[in-house]
């Protein structure tokens, strides 16, 4: 669980109260996610239905709150200059 704090603590994770704690509580879940052992677990069990749906509903996500530098910049870690703006 390295890319998590130290102190995580999943009970933590609630929706709902407050834009701060929501914010937090998302940046954990993705955290959560993205850790290999899991994907590993996950992805050979999605069917080409759901890989298609989250990869639109992400794209769809990041298109709407990312500018096109930011997005090659945060998203895709490409330094800047690299890509056509």
């Amino acid at each position: 669980m390295s890319n998590l704090p130290a102190n995580f603590d999943p009970t933590q994770i609630c929706f709902g109260w407050d834009r701060g704690r929501d914010e937090q509580s998302l940046a954990l879940f993705l955290r959560l996610l993205s850790r290999e052992e899991f994907l590993q677990t996950l992805i050979p069990r999605l069917a080409d239905e759901d890989i298609i749906q989250i990869v639109d509903s992400i794209t769809g996500i990041l298109q709407k709150h990312l500018q096109e530098e930011e997005y090659h910049e945060l998203f895709l870690c490409e330094k800047e200059g690299k890509f056509s703006a």
